[in-house]
């Protein structure tokens, strides 16, 4: 039997750049011995899952599109030359977007953006369920149990809602296709017109919840995955879809796209309950499985970045990029995010955290930095502060590098080397060390082993995300609510994932109304989930991306006292976002928009 093992030549092309179908031979090789056929690309599983697998290979891997290319659009992160987007230009790709044809079979994530491997993915999706289920004309070719067509159903659903998914949280609503298409239909009827991020919602939904029907709780438990036996953590299992069918459901329940869809600036409570239910359904999985959880504390990195150039993601991270070259890490995600002095291609960037988003992590006794019982001392501002600020912040002080006697200990006072003597510099007095693992151990060896990688999901956001959809949902309310079918509340949950971080319960000033607890998730969401491109798409589907809270992008200048402490210390707005209403979607390539009626630019551009 001819299997399929790898595609080296694809053929791709897109009704009007991106919807035509193509034939079966385009995405096939010709084995050495005769022309492969449908049966022997449909027939069996290991040659069907082979055509399936290019959906995996369809994912964006956040940081390393490009040599350095940015993915956090809010206002975490400056870099030493402003931000596109930071000016109000979003027409840019930012190396992450759009601008690249489809390699599937390409190992390099530079090759990799969001527009055009979604709608690929959506199309080879649609092809994989016609080719699984059959039609009177075309029956199903393929032969094998019911669980192997299970598991090929359930990842082509997933697949499909989730790059829409990818499509509709930045560009808004789409055509929700779930058929191949002929090159020579008319793309002027009802079922190509755009939705509104809400009904595109509901469709994802219709996908992620089947999906999660059929798909086993994890791999190693089916007789296919025996095979693989303990190589399977990221194959789609029920988690994925459970996941998604919640993350979608809240995205659409929130106030911008009910805004959108309805009129009202304000949670969809019904949309929000059918978001706290997955997420229930997920973590009450999750507590009877024992599959995923929250990543032990002493271990927290280890979601993050693995020494030892194996995958991270602990037994926390559900969805996260698939390693497909290890050396691409070193010039993508850590050169332009360490010092320059250090030698790892940072070139001209310097990407690190601005001062406003530091002052979401509150202090050690749980408190926000602005509460007047906090004991927060803005003049010595890196004291008694939450654990994980000392984890993934790289302050004046700290130990960076092992061996680099000018650089063991990072200087970034005014007139201090890492902050004035290199070029780069670090423009806001701060260094990230969440996807690079800088500190003591770090050296040009360390940056050749360590592998980081941007969870897609994992279990402290859907933590997270339950306490948000809980809150705002129609049956619930409070932050004492709880979904329909888990007993964890909306606090509960919150208070898992400040527990996990050495952090006590929230305290009771901030449970007794759903405005003031939500704030504290938004905070907590701004701190647990700093750098893994969430902020962006959280202050778009709260209405609050032209909020005047989060416009500023900051720097803090200060000098060293004898002592080693800060002093004379002073925040500075270095610039200020240029964000407005027509910002919440990004918009499309003009000639996107002129491919067909029904297919409109976003409002505002």
């Amino acid at each position: 039997m001819k299997r399929i093992i790898k595609n080296k030549k694809i053929y791709v092309a897109f009704v009007m750049l991106f919807l035509i179908s193509i034939s079966c031979e385009d995405y096939l090789d010709k084995a050495p011995e005769a022309s492969i056929t449908e049966k022997d690309a449909y027939g069996d599983f290991i040659s069907f899952q082979g055509f399936v697998e290019e959906l995996y290979n369809c994912v964006m891997d956040p940081d390393k599109g490009g040599a350095w290319n940015k993915y956090l659009f809010a206002d975490e992160t400056l870099n030493n030359y402003p931000y596109q987007f930071d000016l109000g230009n979003y027409w840019g790709n930012e190396g992450y977007f759009y601008g690249q044809s489809v390699r599937t079979t390409s190992n390099n994530p530079r090759d990799h953006r969001v527009w055009e491997y979604a709608w690929y993915a959506i199309r080879k999706a649609n092809l994989a369920l016609e080719k699984l289920e059959g039609t009177e004309e075309a029956p199903s070719l393929f032969e094998g149990t019911q669980e192997e067509k299970d598991l090929l159903k359930g990842q082509a659903l997933f697949f499909r809602g989730f790059f829409y998914f990818e499509l509709s949280r930045y560009w808004g609503g789409m055509p929700y296709i779930t058929r191949t298409l002929s090159p020579t239909e008319s793309l002027i009827t009802e079922e190509f017109n755009r939705l509104s991020y809400q009904e595109t919602a509901k469709k994802m939904a219709e996908d992620f919840m089947a999906a999660a029907d059929l798909l086993p709780n994890h791999w190693d438990e089916t007789s296919v995955g025996q095979a693989t036996e303990g190589g399977n953590f990221q194959r789609i299992n029920k988690f994925f879809a459970l996941g998604y069918l919640g993350k979608a459901l809240l995205y659409g329940a929130s106030p911008m796209p009910n805004e959108e869809a309805n009129g009202s600036n304000t949670f969809n409570g019904e949309l929000a309950k059918q978001a706290a239910d997955a997420f229930g359904e997920l973590l009450k999985l999750a507590d009877d499985t024992g599959i995923y959880g929250l990543q032990p504390w002493d271990d927290y990195m280890q979601i993050f970045y693995d020494r030892n150039r194996k995958h991270p993601g602990g037994i926390e991270a559900i969805m996260i990029p698939t390693i497909y070259n290890r050396s691409r890490v070193r010039w993508s995600a850590i050169g332009a995010t360490v010092p320059s002095s250090f030698a790892l291609n940072s070139g001209s960037n310097a990407d690190v955290p601005t001062h406003n988003i530091t002052k979401n992590y509150g202090m050690a006794n749980g408190l926000p930095i602005d509460d007047p019982e906090s004991g927060y001392d803005p003049n010595d501002p890196w004291t008694n502060r939450d654990p994980r600020f000392y984890k993934i912040i790289v302050k004046d002080g700290d130990r960076i590098h092992r061996d680099k006697s000018d650089d063991k200990y990072a200087e970034l006072f005014i007139g201090g080397r890492h902050r004035s003597q290199i070029n780069p510099p670090s423009v806001t007095g701060y260094y990230s060390r969440k996807f690079n693992g800088m500190d003591k151990d770090f050296n040009t060896s360390f940056a050749g082993r360590i592998q980081p990688y941007v969870p897609y999901l994992r279990m402290a956001d859907v933590y997270l995300m339950y306490a948000e959809a809980v809150l705002f949902s129609s049956n619930g309310g409070t932050p004492q609510s709880t979904s329909g079918n888990y007993t964890m509340t909306a606090e509960g949950a919150l208070n898992a994932v400040r527990n996990r971080a050495q952090l006590p319960n929230i305290d009771s000033k901030y449970t007794g109304s759903q405005d003031v607890f939500f704030e504290e998730i938004v905070r907590e969401r701004a701190v647990e989930l700093i750098f893994e491109g969430a902020r962006f798409c959280d202050l778009r589907r709260w209405n609050r991306n032209n909020d005047p809270r989060y416009l500023d992008k900051t720097a803090i200048d200060f000098e060293r006292g004898p002592d080693g402490k800060p002093i004379n210390l002073s925040e500075r707005v270095i610039v200020t976002r240029v964000a407005e209403k027509k910002h919440n979607w990004l918009p499309m390539q003009v000639g996107f928009t002129k491919l067909y009626e029904g297919f409109p630019q976003n409002p505002g551009w």
